[in-house]
């Protein structure tokens, strides 16, 4: 049986456009941000953005249909990532520098109650999600909530597809071992 990687695909819609200085303050804690995810235990990998520095991009960037460029600038934010557990995940997305950021959020993200920020899915180890599947996988949690083949932390699935409850102790014991790493 191959190994199976959690993918995950965030996205959200700014409240202004990205130069702007009323998202000045994501834009600053950007780098960091991606770099201490890149340290954080259990990363395996992330998509970069066409023409853009960093890591290569898993094909070509696409929005949901939900989208409407509502800052004007045609750019959402949104990443696609590999992880090895909903645990490692969870530890670097609610504690640390991404923890700290993810509190600001409301100031950055126009509220959408019905569309969810992030879908996660399990894919075989060595392959890569592009970002057409990442979308894919977002609007079927959006049409059909969450399944074994697009769920959220609060509903998960283990990768045989078996409801799973992520394990608190063991994401405290990696948001300090991540934090011993920044």
């Amino acid at each position: 049986m191959r190994r199976q990687r959690l993918a995950v695909y965030t996205f959200n819609q700014f409240v202004a456009p990205y130069q702007s200085d009323r998202i000045k303050g994501f834009r600053d804690a950007e780098p960091g941000t991606f770099a201490a995810f890149e340290k954080a235990e259990g990363f395996i990998s992330r998509s970069g953005y066409d023409g853009e520095p960093g890591p290569e991009s898993w094909g070509e960037q696409v929005f949901p249909a939900c989208w409407t460029n509502s800052n004007g600038d045609g750019w959402a934010p949104s990443t696609l990532s590999l992880w090895t557990t909903l645990e490692t995940l969870m530890a670097a997305t609610y504690h640390g520098l991404h923890g700290g950021v993810l509190r600001h959020g409301q100031h950055w993200h126009v509220p959408a109650d019905h569309i969810p920020e992030y879908v996660l899915w399990w894919v075989e180890d060595g392959r890569r999600p592009d970002w057409r599947e990442a979308v894919d996988r977002f609007e079927e949690l959006i049409s059909h909530g969450p399944t074994p083949r697009a769920f959220t932390f609060k509903v998960a699935y283990d990768p045989g597809g078996q409801p799973v409850k992520p394990s608190a102790a063991e994401i405290k014991k990696l948001a300090k071992l991540n934090a011993r790493k920044t």
